[in-house]
């Protein structure tokens, strides 16, 4: 069952500005995920979940991909906080720089496949 996880409503305008403002890594891992295209899971971008806007996210696996680079006007520090709350909520985080996205997409992609397939794994056991 998916669980919805509330967030404050000021971030719907914002998340809608970063979706029309994305950065190069992102657009080009949007391409990648979008339409179902990552094993069949339904991945949105820039989701408000509670007082944040995570990059990447897929409710059926819980999970939150986020690209650290330029993108972020967040200290490091803020978004291990961040990530820590969201963590609270069940939430797991894979994380990849903005250059990794550029130059390694490939890796990347293996990445979060391995992740959920793991996840797959551990939830049919």
């Amino acid at each position: 069952m998916r669980e919805y996880i509330p967030y404050k409503p000021y971030l719907k305008e914002l998340a809608r500005q970063l979706r029309n403002n994305s950065t190069l890594s992102e657009v080009l891992l949007w391409q990648e995920l979008k339409s179902r295209k990552m094993l069949g899971y339904d991945f949105h971008r820039q989701k408000p979940l509670d007082n944040f806007i995570v990059d990447f996210y897929c409710s059926e696996l819980k999970l939150a991909i986020e690209i650290d680079g330029d993108s972020h006007n967040y200290s490091f520090d803020e978004d291990i906080e961040r990530q820590r709350q969201l963590e609270s909520f069940g939430i797991s985080f894979l994380r990849f720089t903005d250059l990794e996205v550029k130059r390694d997409m490939l890796n990347v992609l293996l990445t979060i496949e391995g992740w959920i397939i793991e996840k797959q794994l551990q939830t049919h056991h």
